[in-house]
């Protein structure tokens, strides 16, 4: 198979698996009409670049596979300038505010902050709709049109305002849409409530599309293991979303980054296709792997990169680069402007709807599974809430002495190891509002020695907790963090004290459960803003 056609062989994989059903090898052969052959190699490849997970015999979406959708979100610009513009309009109408650009003959949300109700607008990041027959697509439809309104065109009940958002020369580049219930508001009350605000909004929005933008370029190396470490991701004062391409690099936000640390000039991501070619076999396509690099490269900077400038950031020969920009242009996932190349909407199509609208604990559970067959005991994940843990996800094993909680269950976080480890994270005077009672006869009840007790879980990055919550109950809990280092929830396995001691919990159960959170905390690094309850 020759390069350019490997890579849109492997987009029609990923547009068959966009629904975000799992499927099997003789299901996506009969979606794209692909040899059965050239599906396994395709599947090899992108399970290989973790952007699939393997699910029994069927294989699924990874958010790894964000990235894709990422570039092109970051490189256009538009979320990340108007964001925060649609967050406060959102708030100050109290409806559910939606940015959405044009996408062939369909508008295709690129930003949705919705007001969660009873009756609630279900758009993901991602999403398409017929542009005649919704608020946003007639106002990006005709040029010269104000403002468009949606009365149930879409469905019934869904009633829409918006208002085009236009750059310099009068382009119309995204629309603004509030989006409601008849419950709440009639069409013509819809648009009385929001048409003001909008319109003031719009021409906030379309100030800041016209401030000067800085062009970055390929700089400051960071190294591929950052990514999972959240101390190294802390550290950093851009906490944009972290985009990884298949060649090793990386790129933060809309600013290119270029190779790993320890690695200079052109030729460094063929050295790393090259090895993964050679462990993999006939079953790796590197050009495959080399024509997502490209496509996450072009979302590096604002506007696109030049040919010469993707080389660079990919370090992949020119001419690889440009037959696989050839074969992105050809699909419509990206255009140029007589120079640059940038992505195009288009690109939201491959499965990043379905992701975006993943749970917490949708993202969590897999990693939560895989730990618990590997330690073979029960694991979970919980959340503070209040001077509690509540327990979000968990998988329990079978045996005739096991631990039984559930899901929605709630301790004292005091006594329990994933409650240690996420009081550690609090400020002192927080903490002096608990007051810890005897549940047995273990239970550390001094304010002073809990107070101790959690600044070493801080300075360990765990907590260990031995039958305090409950007689025979031992358990150990590390942090999950998000993308800028906060903690999120922690992840504990829990056994019986007859069946492991505290030495052979640290020394056997520790390592799978620091790595089964950074495997979450990789995962959550993909997504912007997942509730964890």
């Amino acid at each position: 198979m020759e390069a350019a056609g490997t890579l849109e062989r492997g987009l029609a994989v990923l547009r068959a698996l966009a629904t975000g059903r799992p499927a099997r090898a003789t299901d996506l052969v009969r979606a794209t009409g692909l040899a059965r052959s050239t599906v396994d190699r395709v599947l090899g490849t992108l399970l290989h670049l973790g952007y699939l997970r393997e699910d029994g015999r069927e294989v699924r979406l990874a958010p790894r596979l964000m990235e894709l959708g990422e570039a092109y979100l970051s490189g256009s610009g538009l979320r990340d300038t108007l964001s925060p513009l649609a967050e406060r309009l959102a708030e100050e109408l109290d409806e559910s505010v939606s940015l959405a650009v044009q996408d062939g003959d369909g508008v295709r949300f690129v930003v949705q902050v919705t007001r969660r109700r009873t009756m609630s607008v279900t758009f993901r990041t991602g999403d398409v709709l017929p542009a005649d027959r919704c608020a946003a697509g007639l106002a990006l439809l005709d040029p010269g049109v104000p403002w468009a309104e949606d009365d149930q065109l879409v469905e019934p009940g869904l009633i829409a305002v918006a208002v085009p958002v236009r750059e310099g020369s009068g382009r119309a580049v995204c629309a603004v849409s509030v989006v409601s219930h008849t419950s709440r508001h009639t069409a013509a009350g819809l648009r009385d409530h929001c048409l003001p605000a909008l319109r003031k909004t719009v021409a906030e929005m379309e100030t800041a599309l016209s401030a000067p933008q800085t062009i970055a370029t390929p700089t400051d190396p960071l190294p591929i293991a950052a990514l999972s470490d959240p101390q190294t991701l802390a550290a950093r004062s851009d906490t944009r979303p972290i985009a990884m391409a298949a060649t090793g690099r990386v790129s933060v936000g809309a600013a290119p980054i270029g190779p790993p640390a320890g690695v200079s000039g052109t030729g460094a991501g063929a050295d790393l296709f090259r090895s993964a070619k050679q462990e993999l076999g006939m079953g790796f396509l590197q050009s495959l792997a080399r024509g997502l690099a490209v496509l996450v490269a072009l979302g590096s900077a604002r506007g696109g990169l030049t040919l010469a400038d993707c080389a660079k950031v990919t370090g992949l020969p020119r001419a690889t680069v440009r037959r696989a920009v050839q074969t992105l242009e050809h699909l419509g996932y990206a255009a140029d402007d007589g120079s640059r190349f940038a992505l195009l909407p288009r690109v939201l199509e491959l499965g990043y709807a379905h992701l975006s609208g993943l749970t917490f604990r949708e993202i969590v559970q897999p990693h939560l599974a895989d730990l618990a067959a590997r330690v073979r005991e029960s694991a979970s994940v919980a959340v503070l809430s209040g001077d509690d843990v509540l327990y979000v996800a968990r998988v329990q094993t079978v045996s005739l002495m096991s631990v039984n909680i559930t899901v929605g269950t709630r301790f004292p976080a005091y006594a329990t190891s994933m409650g240690r480890v996420l009081l550690a994270e609090l400020p002192e005077e927080r903490l002096t509002a608990i007051k810890p009672r005897r549940l047995s006869a273990r239970t550390v009840t001094s304010r002073a020695e809990l107070r101790a007790l959690l600044r070493q879980a801080a300075v360990d990055g765990y907590a260990l907790v031995d039958q305090e919550l409950e007689e025979g109950v031992r358990s150990v809990a590390v942090p999950i963090r998000d993308r800028t280092g906060r903690t999120v929830a922690a992840v504990n396995v829990a056994t019986h004290a007859g069946r492991a001691s505290s030495d052979a919990l640290l020394r056997d159960v520790l390592p799978e459960l620091r790595q089964a959170a950074a495997d979450m905390e990789a995962d959550l690094a993909y997504t912007r803003a997942v509730d964890v309850v």
